[in-house]
């Protein structure tokens, strides 16, 4: 696959606490020119983006990011806010706490509600596999199956670990028909992008990729 063919797979993404606007138009300005899949930036950024770019940029978010602990009805206005704010796309870390309790029903409840609050939108659910046993992958898999979320997504980024592709394999056998499979962290070289696409990943969220494919050597996300 030609290198710039592989960035309409990516999420181009910059999540960095201490992220500026300037950094935030750059962002989308690439995102433009390379025709990435989506900009990914903080919820604050949302209606910035969509009031200077309108719909010529795809925007996804964050919801209760990097964490996932915070509770279901502050994830739920999360949502709605950025919604109002004009995202298309939400990227939801599952409560990491429910899954370690085994508490897998209020995971896909919880998913439901937020499917629910966006609508047509697209909802992607990170599950952070760094800290994960297999077993808790698997259960995830089928909850965010159940619940009707459109991608499951491996990382935040912000974990002790990123994508692997075991786990996008482990993700292949486990997920139904309908769900699509994110590769998110440690995605540095053009090697992995296109690794993880072959592997069947329709997104992948990395601030790297625009680098990689000028030649540049690729830092952050």
């Amino acid at each position: 696959m030609d290198k710039f063919e592989m960035l309409h797979y990516v999420d181009h993404t910059q999540l960095k606490a201490v992220a500026t606007w300037n950094d935030i138009q750059i962002l989308c300005d690439e995102a433009m020119e390379y025709m990435t899949a989506s900009v990914c930036i903080p919820p604050c950024y949302v209606k910035r983006i969509h009031d200077t770019y309108g719909d010529k940029i795809n925007i996804c978010t964050v919801i209760g990011f990097p964490l996932g602990y915070s509770s279901t009805k502050a994830k739920e206005e999360e949502c709605r806010q950025a919604l109002a704010d004009g995202c298309n796309e939400f990227d939801m870390v599952v409560n990491i706490s429910d899954v370690k309790n085994g508490d897998f029903d209020k995971v896909e409840e919880e998913i439901v509600t937020l499917k629910r609050t966006i609508g047509g939108k697209t909802l992607k659910v990170i599950i952070e596999t760094c800290y994960l046993t297999e077993e808790e992958k698997i259960a995830l898999c089928k909850a965010v199956t159940n619940a009707g979320a459109d991608y499951i997504k491996t990382s935040t980024g912000f974990g002790t670990g990123g994508a692997t592709l075991e786990d996008v394999k482990l993700f292949k056998k486990y997920i139904g028909p309908n769900i699509k499979i994110k590769a998110a962290g440690g995605v540095k070289s053009l090697e992995d992008l296109e690794n993880f696409i072959k592997e069947g990943c329709d997104r992948i969220g990395t601030s790297s990729a625009v680098k990689l494919v000028k030649g540049e050597e690729a830092k952050g996300y």
